[in-house]
Parts: C-alpha cells; structure tokens; sequence
C-alpha cells in the first residue's frame, strides 16, 4: 500500500505545470515481507494463466493425457513442465520389449539394404571406399533412430495413436493430410515393390526344381497361403517369431557373402592376354562380365564425390519404417519413454550393424560392378548363396505384412475412420479389397 512504502528520512518533490506531489520512500521491507509479497504475486499470476484460453502453441495443446502420460496435475499443468513429466507407460499395449524388438528390426531390414553395395558403387570402386561409406551408414541410422523415438514421445505426450494424430495435435489439422498421404504412397509402393521381387524370386526358386511357374502364378499362390494370413494379424506382435526367423536370414546373408569375400571365391587375376578369371574359376566365370568383380582406384577420398549423394539418399529410404512408429509404441507394455526407447535404440544398433555388414562385403566383393540387387552379383551356382536368396525371400515374406500395415492404417487415417470403428470386419474387408485389386492386374502390369 502507498502508506507502507513511505519513508521519513527521504523525500523528494516532484513538480508539474497542476500541482505538486511528494513522494516519499520508507525503509526497505523485511525479507519475511518480501518474501510473502513474492508468494502472493506468483500465486496470482499462475491463477491467470491457469484461466487463460489454451492458443495455438504447443504447450496449449489438448491431449489424450490418462491413456499416455504420468502426471501428478490435471489440464495443460503437464505442459507447463515440459518432457520431464513424460513418461508414458499407460498405452494398454501387450508386446514385451524382445517383441517389439523383433519386430522393429525386422521393419527396418527390408530389401532395400541388399542396393547398398550398389550405393558405395556410384562414387568409388576400390575397397577403401567402404570406409566412409560405412561411417555414413551408421550417422545416418543414428538420426533415423532418433527421429523414430521421437514420434514415439510424441504419441506420448498428445495421446496420438497415429503419425496423422499426433501432427494433427502438434502441428495442426490443415496440414495434417501431408504425412497422412506421405506414409500411405511411401508404404504402397513399398508393398509394390515387395510383390514384384517376391514373384520374381520364387519363381525363379521353382525353375530351380524343374517346375514352370510364371511370377503371377508364384506372387498369387504365395499371397493366398502367406501373405494374406500374415496380414490379417490384428496385433504386430503376433508376428515375433516370423520376425525373428526373417532377421535370421538376412544375417545368414551377411555372413555367407563375408566368406565369399574372406575365402577369395570371387577375386579376378589378370592374366598377359588382358582377360580375367577368378582365382579359382569356379564361380566369377558364371555371371555376366558386367557382374563380375571391378577393382579400381576410386578409394576413400572419392566420396566427397557428388556422387556420394546417390548413397545417401539410399540410406533416406532405408531406414525407413516410421509410418508405424505410433502403433509400434502402443502396442509395447508399459511403455514408458525409458522402455520405448531402450526398444528403438537397440533395434536400431543391430540394424546397422547388418547394414553395414552386407554393404561392406557386398562392395569390397565386387567393387565397382556391385548390383543394384547385390544378390545377382553371385552365380546361381554357388549353393551358398542359393539359401541366401531363399532366405532373403523368406524374410522378405514377413517384411511384407510390417509395411501393409502401415499403408492399411495410413488408409483409414486419411479416410479419418475412428479408432472404435475399425472393427476387425472392416480390417478384414479392406485387406481382401487390396490383395484382389493388387492382383487384377497382374505383377506382369507393375
């Protein structure tokens, strides 16, 4: 109150053209009474924010807070403490983190790393050059990892149970179509892809054992004995096992092309006419010329290359299977952010060291002649690497249902379909919907 700040030792006098004021200055306030001023004004002011209209900002932003987030506040008082009050651990899911981790890798290790060799091709052709390659493999991943958890937290923090949900609550609902449609298109094409190969290489499997078999005949058969009940699965960890099954083949194929490389199957010598043959021709002989091993001179130093944009933007896609980040967090039991990211992180770490393992071997084996499907590099003879395309195939098999269910969800999200009205009916029906209009026209069309 003005009679409380008033002094008797200090005055001055302060004069306008009206009248004139004096202003006097008590002695300064005990600390007990500044300090009880102090209380009173943060406890007003912490009222008016608690009263003011939620705006656009995130912290302001309305959350499904009991089903992801441990608080011990209500309302947006959660926000106003930042990421240390979230922790998630109430998303109801059943996955056990070695589920999850199955699963995860297994999304990640999709055909796409067996092109990485041919990444490394584009800028150098001597072995030195998968160095630098190797160290933008695991940078890369490394962010990818990251950015994976961090949709995760997310989800945690606005209640989102979608990649759309959670843009939509922190980014806003105008824009939200952008990484709606995005995961749908990126996950179809995905799909596309898968079926493409899978039919290609099984029918390739059953001309190995006498038998005819177009790819659209091998593709249809496969989709109605396989693929069809895989993706009908409700829940991702249903399909651990498999999971686990497929990540062992394509292990299988990082150590069956590390001994091709270490046991010299595939070294070219150069003889005085100017030709080549393998060391032992046996298998190098087998394949095209433009298959057979390439040694230069393009080393390290050749990836500060343009060309090493090529590999990088390999790596963009490779990594890729954050379009089931959201469902991937839900579905682990309590999933807590420290849980959720112990999952990503060492799901991640294990897929690099794959993907640099077959990148490594692949280039080192073949050099500049490295394949965009390195698998076409090794002669059908080679009966090593013959259960190594079977084993890519069958890992393969189970990727397939990990990214349809990317695009099926993605779908409904885009057609804005509530969670409570996904019945497994109408899951079912959409999926038989796909798999007839994906074979109407034939692989042969795509």
């Amino acid at each position: 109150s003005p009679a409380s700040l008033r002094s008797p030792t200090q005055t001055r006098h302060i004069k306008n053209p009206r009248r004139s004021v004096t202003v006097s200055k008590t002695e300064p306030p005990t600390e007990m009474k500044l300090l009880s001023r102090l209380i009173l004004l943060l406890s007003i002011t912490a009222s008016a924010d608690a009263r003011r209209t939620p705006g656009s900002s995130l912290t302001s932003i309305p959350r499904q807070r009991a089903a992801f987030v441990k608080s011990k506040s209500d309302g947006n008082a959660a926000w106003a403490n930042g990421a240390k009050e979230v922790r998630g651990g109430e998303g109801g899911g059943t996955a056990t983190m070695a589920n999850e981790m199955f699963n995860m890798v297994k999304a990640v290790l999709g055909v796409g790393v067996l092109s990485l060799p041919a990444g490394i091709a584009a800028f150098g052709d001597n072995p030195t050059a998968a160095i630098p390659a190797a160290i933008l493999i695991a940078v890369i991943g490394a962010i990818a990892a990251y950015n994976f958890s961090l949709l995760g937290r997310l989800c945690a923090i606005t209640g989102a149970t979608s990649y759309r949900g959670a843009w939509e609550k922190s980014v806003g609902e105008s824009t939200a179509w952008i990484p709606g449609s995005s995961c749908v298109i990126k996950t179809f094409f995905a799909i596309l892809a898968y079926s493409m190969v899978l039919g290609d290489t099984f029918s390739a499997l059953f001309t190995t054992f006498g038998y005819s078999v177009s790819r659209q005949t091998a593709l249809i058969g496969l989709t109605i004995t396989v693929i069809l009940p895989l993706c009908l699965l409700k829940n991702l960890s249903s399909l651990a096992p498999f999971s686990l099954a497929g990540i062992a083949g394509m292990l299988y194929t990082a150590v069956a092309m590390a001994v091709r490389y270490f046991d010299g199957s595939y070294a070219m010598v150069s003889y005085e006419v100017d030709k080549y043959a393998s060391a032992d021709s046996s298998f190098a002989m087998d394949v095209a010329e433009s298959l057979r091993p390439s040694i230069g001179t393009k080393g390290a130093s050749a990836v500060f290359s343009s060309n090493a944009f090529i590999l990088i933007c390999m790596l963009s896609t490779a990594y890729m299977a954050h379009f089931n980040a959201p469902k991937f967090y839900i579905e682990l039991k309590d999933n807590t952010i420290a849980r959720w990211n112990t999952v990503v992180y060492t799901s991640y770490s294990l897929a690099i060291l794959v993907f640099i393992g077959i990148a490594v071997m692949g280039f080192a084996t073949f050099g500049g002649a490295s394949n965009g499907l390195i698998l076409n590099n090794y002669s059908t003879k080679d009966s090593l690497m013959g259960f190594s395309r079977v084993a890519v195939a069958f890992a393969l098999v189970f990727t397939y249902p990990l990214a349809f269910v990317g695009c099926r969800d993605g779908l409904l999200e885009m057609m804005k379909v509530p969670e409570e009205e996904r019945t497994d009916a109408k899951l079912n029906n959409l999926t038989f919907f796909y798999s007839c209009h994906r074979h109407s026209s034939g692989p042969e069309n795509h």
